[in-house]
């Protein structure tokens, strides 16, 4: 597979049609057409199922898409790096996490940083701890921050001088909110937001002391903003972390912490003998003396 036909099939996919993707490409429609029954044939699996209307995605292609979504942003990454010029301190730092208070320690750096390397470019992207390892093990991010526990053994890792805070976010007229701590039993009979962060953590688990299948998850979410939208309607309760969603003010919502007291540390971790460009080196080597 070459790099020209993963970006011509990713062109199909999204357009669902060959016709647009060949118009967006600038190419003929017979020449995609011939791209794409090669690329059939050299997998050899069919990737489309061709409508009278438009093309969808077999369940082999939906698994191709994804890859060569992947493929497609490592390469841009590394040329990116590679054309960077040696003695010009720019590029592009990429760093996931889930949504965490801890992203506050980042944001200082990077601001200190930016008066003197004003060509250097933060990505962020959220997701749960599986999809941030996996894309990190993957390179398409340089940094990743883990709530605890995870396994870190296979990369190398700071630990922030932080630590986030369970609890739980709730309307200010609910009944649990005149409570100053929320414990098991509050909720066992409540029904409950689960952040896809938490959903399989022992830690969580164990301080309900019931399974997840016990207790009564109406939505799970990656999220925490759009959850608390669900919150704030009245669907349920959003069991979370603190200081990400603000309660102050004129918010309807509060948070009340969890009883027996439930924390995490969180660490930022990157690949083991992981070769940084210029700019991600002088980001990490910030990052430590800020620590």
């Amino acid at each position: 597979m070459e790099l020209r036909e993963l970006k011509y099939f990713l062109a199909v996919a999204r357009e669902e049609s060959i016709s647009k993707a060949a118009e967006a490409l600038f190419v003929t429609q017979p020449n995609l057409s011939r791209q794409m029954q090669n690329l059939e044939a050299e997998i050899g699996q069919q990737l489309f199922i061709r409508g009278s209307r438009k093309i969808t995605m077999t369940e082999a292609g939906k698994l191709l898409y994804k890859r060569a979504e992947e493929i497609i942003q490592l390469y841009d990454k590394t040329e990116k790096e590679l054309n960077s010029p040696i003695t010009d301190i720019s590029g592009d730092i990429y760093i996931g996490g889930g949504e965490s208070h801890a992203m506050s320690i980042i944001a200082k750096v990077a601001h200190r940083l930016q008066a003197q390397y004003p060509n250097v470019k933060y990505h962020l992207f959220s997701g749960d701890s599986a999809t941030i390892s996996e894309r990190l093990d993957k390179g398409l991010i340089d940094f990743g921050i883990f709530i605890e526990p995870f396994d870190l053994s296979k990369y190398d890792y700071l630990r922030l001088p932080l630590t986030d805070t369970w609890g739980v976010l709730m309307r200010k007229d609910s009944p649990l909110a005149e409570k100053e701590f929320i414990t098991p039993e509050d909720l066992w009979d409540k029904p409950l937001i689960r952040s896809r962060q938490s959903l399989g953590k022992n830690i969580i688990s164990e301080w309900f002391r019931k399974s997840d299948e016990e207790l009564n998850v109406v939505a799970t979410g990656n999220l925490l903003f759009n959850m608390s939208l669900l919150v704030e309607e009245g669907l349920g309760y959003a069991v979370c972390l603190d200081k990400i969603i603000k309660t102050d003010g004129n918010s309807n919502l509060c948070f009340r912490p969890l009883y027996p007291q439930l924390q995490s540390h969180l660490d930022i971790a990157w690949k083991k003998y992981q070769v940084f460009p210029k700019c991600s080196e002088i980001f990490l080597n910030a990052l430590k003396k800020s620590i």
